[in-house]
């Protein structure tokens, strides 16, 4: 029997949180259980724990990370930092590796994961947030190549050349200053063994990307990486979502991926042209538990060169109270050398999850694109929280959210949400995009939001008629 939805159930496609029902709180409730009840590992597990993280979960992240990704050499635990999560390892990475006065933009490859654009102004950079678009295969090199060509001829032009760390005579943000007079020396962060200073940061999800859900091909990861060594920026990627992948087709949904389908960044950087040109490299992989075991759980991983890996551990914060997340780490860590998130990864979140892309995928083609809406055609592989969609002109986003919500209980995110704020140079505008996540939601209820959202163009369209 097919259960209705009452007309007054609110349809959330905004959240991205990954559904409760599908976490595995029985596993984390046995886990904890056993560190708590084991005075070996619950002692220190409840004290300050080392900067780096706990190890034991470093080990096996490494293990895990090699078993999935199959790069060309396994990964090491000194390859990997323990982390409070891709948000809170994020500020951390630009605490450590940049600074306002040296660093010259943080370029974000839009539409963006929109609330990193807020820890990249607190790190100083408000005003140098600069949007990079995206094409048929994720960032479009030609556009970032030539803005990080300007960036320098800028720096160049006001003296802020000196290697790093070190002094500046004029920070970068004096390109937005019509008077040419030049500052005071300002002195940079203090010289520190394990940091360098990065001239730029790069910002992406390169695969299932937040929210174009696309997924950035090999040629442009090696094209990215290139640009990254010439121009001396840090690649950061938020690789959050790369475990929840599947075919990309309806019936191929029972072959769910236990490789990666693509290379990450970080390990592009690790084999391409010989490997890195020093001891940095120029690429840090952002992991995180939140979309596998829960939010709540605030751990992640961190992944980038030995020297990267140790200056990130070296933060003050985790300086002061070692690396965060602590207990909760080695919690986690009974879940991975048993082959119990693994395990759930397989059996649970992959197959339920594309489900629900499925199901939305076929109501959007069934409901939507009558009505002239675009949705991004499928790769091989599908997978993450999202499906962006296009709106036929004339129509607006904010108008449609606006009207779904307050006419149809339907919650949406609208595409200018996910614009670089503040990015004057390359303001592309996303008004005319909608964000739909799939992963919060019952599968019933995301058929029924396209009914929903499929009435409301209508409604609009006809008023404007």
């Amino acid at each position: 029997m097919t259960l209705t939805v009452s007309p007054d159930q609110l349809i959330d496609l905004q959240k991205g949180w990954p559904n409760p029902a599908l976490l595995p709180a029985p596993n984390l409730r046995h886990s904890a259980t056993t560190v708590l009840s084991n005075p070996s590992i619950a002692n220190p597990a409840l004290l300050y724990g080392p900067d780096e993280g706990y190890e034991p979960l470093r080990t096996h992240i490494a293990a895990w990370l090699s078993d999935f990704y199959q790069p060309r050499e396994p990964v090491s635990t000194q390859r990997i930092c323990i982390t409070g999560g891709a948000s809170q390892n994020l500020a951390c990475v630009l605490q450590t590796f940049t600074d306002p006065v040296y660093t010259r933009n943080v370029w974000m490859v839009a539409p963006t994961y929109h609330l990193a654009a807020r820890i990249m102004e607190d790190a100083g950079f408000a005003g140098r947030l600069r949007g990079i678009p995206e094409d048929d295969e994720g960032v479009n090199i030609a556009v970032l190549e030539s803005g990080l060509r300007a960036a320098e001829e800028t720096a160049l032009r006001y003296g802020n050349t000196e290697p790093s760390p070190c002094y500046a005579t004029v920070p970068s943000f004096i390109e937005s200053r019509t008077d040419p007079a030049p500052l005071s020396l300002q002195k940079m962060k203090p010289p520190r063994p394990w940091r360098k200073i990065y001239k730029h940061v790069i910002y992406a999800v390169p695969t299932f990307a937040n929210p174009s859900g696309k997924i950035m091909s090999l040629r442009r990861r090696e094209a990215l990486v290139r640009l990254a060594r010439q121009y001396d920026a840090l690649i950061v990627t938020d690789d959050v979502y790369d475990f929840l992948l599947w075919s990309a087709k309806a019936e191929g949904e029972a072959n769910f991926g236990n490789r990666a389908c693509v290379p990450r960044i970080v390990d592009v950087d690790r084999y391409l042209d010989g490997g890195p040109q020093d001891e940095w490299g120029h690429a840090l992989s952002n992991g995180s538990f939140s979309k596998l075991i829960g939010p709540g759980a605030r751990t992640g991983w961190a992944e980038a060169s030995e020297k990267v890996a140790y200056g990130l551990s070296q933060t003050g914060s985790s300086r002061s109270g070692g690396a965060p997340s602590h207990l909760c780490a080695a919690i986690i860590d009974q879940m991975l050398p048993t082959g119990i998130l693994q395990n759930h990864i397989r059996d649970v979140l992959q197959p339920k999850y594309a489900e629900r892309y499925h199901i939305l995928l076929s109501a959007i083609h069934e409901h939507l694109v009558p009505l002239g809406v675009t949705v991004l055609a499928p790769a091989a592989a599908a997978g993450g929280y999202f499906v962006w969609i296009g709106l036929p002109a004339p129509l607006l986003a904010s108008d449609v959210v606006h009207l779904a919500e307050t006419e149809e209980k339907l919650r949406l995110s609208p595409g200018d949400v996910f614009q670089v704020p503040g990015d004057q140079v390359t303001d592309m505008g996303f008004g005319d995009h909608l964000r739909l996540c799939f992963a919060w939601e019952e599968p019933r209820h995301l058929t029924e939001g396209m009914r929903r959202l499929a009435r409301v163009l209508n409604r609009i369209t006809r008023t404007r008629v």
